[in-house]
């Protein structure tokens, strides 16, 4: 007994369409990566459920009927979607194609992710990019209720809500102008900012309070002539003859100017790079191929941010 044409396999029909465009049996199971028997078995079993000779056989090769022709003609446009689907699926595995959402704090966000950015999507044209820059709090929304696929920020926390993975570890710098005494010290302590026009974060702020903590280690107060809310603010401030300020070396080189110096700052206020994901969620290609090329921006001497 026969079965029902609409019973028949995809592998039949790949046998099917193997065969038409190689012509022999052993072509055809090259093709596929099967053996010539499986082969012919198929194409038997085709026949059998159809109802229909698709293949006259002869001594040498096996020619198509005109009824092969006609089903070969009505399955073709299947099997080229079908491998537009195949290379599609391939895509996203490799991380060629999809789309990505990042949010990133403004130290990272405005300095080195824009260039991890360019690596990134320079060999994968098939890819887009929803990208944002916020405060920490709005960041850690973001990902925690899935609205962005990966964050990148400054912090020394570990939600509890978040996966965290520390990409780099570094400390706080001091900006003085390069023609003040300040400049000529190898490093500069809080106690050495006493006194002086001082751009300082806002106290609330994760950054500020590192800040201000380590003023009061030093046994002097934390006491701004101008607070911001954004260290490329404090950095841009100092360019312009406004104060000292104590920033992040990733914003401090990448808002380098001539006439301020980048020097270490004392007592040391270190802070870490995270990548925050969402717990229970794989990491995709796409975010494993950004965090690549993240990584050794990060770990590359900062000097060269302006290249």
């Amino acid at each position: 007994m026969t079965g029902s044409p609409t019973d028949i396999s995809l592998r039949l029909l790949e046998i099917f369409a193997a065969m038409m465009r190689n012509g022999t049996t052993v072509e055809a199971a090259a093709a596929l990566g099967v053996s010539q028997p499986a082969v012919s078995a198929g194409l038997k079993q085709l026949e059998t459920q159809l109802g229909i000779v698709l293949f006259e056989r002869t001594s040498r090769r096996m020619m198509p009927t005109a009824e092969a022709e006609a089903l070969f003609a009505e399955i073709r446009p299947m099997f080229s979607m079908l491998q537009g689907f195949t290379q599609t699926a391939r895509d996203i595995r490799q991380g060629l194609r999809g789309r990505l959402r990042i949010i990133a704090t403004p130290p990272i966000g405005h300095t080195l992710a824009p260039r991890a950015l360019r690596s990134f999507l320079r060999e994968r044209p098939g890819v887009s990019v929803a990208f944002d820059v916020r405060r920490l709090e709005h960041v850690l929304d973001a990902v925690h209720s899935g609205s962005a696929d990966l964050g990148v920020a400054i912090t020394m926390d570990r939600p509890p809500s978040l996966n965290t993975e520390v990409l780099h570890e570094t400390h706080m710098v001091a900006l003085v102008p390069t023609e003040s005494d300040l400049a000529r010290q190898s490093q500069i302590r809080a106690g050495d900012l006493d006194g002086r026009p001082f751009i300082g974060m806002e106290v609330d702020s994760k950054l500020g309070s590192l800040v201000r903590s380590a003023f009061v280690q030093d046994g002097v107060g934390y006491l701004p002539h101008i607070e911001v809310r954004y260290v490329s603010t404090a950095a841009e401030l100092a360019n312009h003859g406004l104060g000292n300020a104590v920033v992040d070396p990733f914003t401090a080189h990448f808002h380098a100017r001539p006439q301020i110096a980048i020097r270490p700052f004392l007592p040391a206020c270190p802070i870490r790079v995270v990548l925050l994901t969402r717990r229970g969620v794989p990491r995709s290609e796409l975010a494993h191929a950004f965090v690549a090329a993240l990584r050794p921006l990060l770990a590359r001497n900062l000097h060269r941010v302006h290249e």
